[in-house]
């Protein structure tokens, strides 16, 4: 991706670290699709009634990390409390989403590579907010 060199580019001070951040938001760009993909596959599987609540997870998990990724991407104006309530909230639906997933995960491929996704995706989050002042 793009993301560090365009991180890069940005010609005011931003107060992250710029490769770390770039790595978060791209690991969020993949969780995103991640979640996206799984919930779509959830709805082809036979038993799809057993799988509604991985379908929501996965969708919640999916906007909101792509929010996240957007929010992460913007530094005018930069509000550091903004940044870390929504690097919380991300933690949160990653690992709800991890969780739920994990469960269907014996039985269903497309869950268990979900869940390894939001897994390293919430680990990246919770990397990022340590840095954050």
């Amino acid at each position: 991706m793009k993301t560090a060199e365009m991180l890069e580019t940005y010609p005011a001070t931003i107060n992250l670290d710029r490769q770390l951040l770039a790595r978060v938001i791209d690991t969020l760009v993949e969780c995103s699709q991640a979640c996206t993909a799984c919930a779509d596959a959830c709805l082809s599987e036979e038993m799809v009634a057993d799988l509604r609540k991985c379908v929501r997870t996965n969708l919640d998990c999916a906007d909101i990390c792509a929010t996240t990724a957007r929010v992460l991407s913007r530094h005018t104006g930069y509000d550091a409390n903004i940044t870390r309530a929504q690097l919380e909230a991300c933690i949160a639906a990653c690992r709800a989403c991890g969780d739920e997933c994990q469960q269907h995960a014996g039985m269903h491929e497309h869950c268990a590579v979900c869940a390894e996704c939001c897994r390293q995706c919430e680990a990246a989050c919770q990397e990022l907010l340590a840095t954050i002042a």
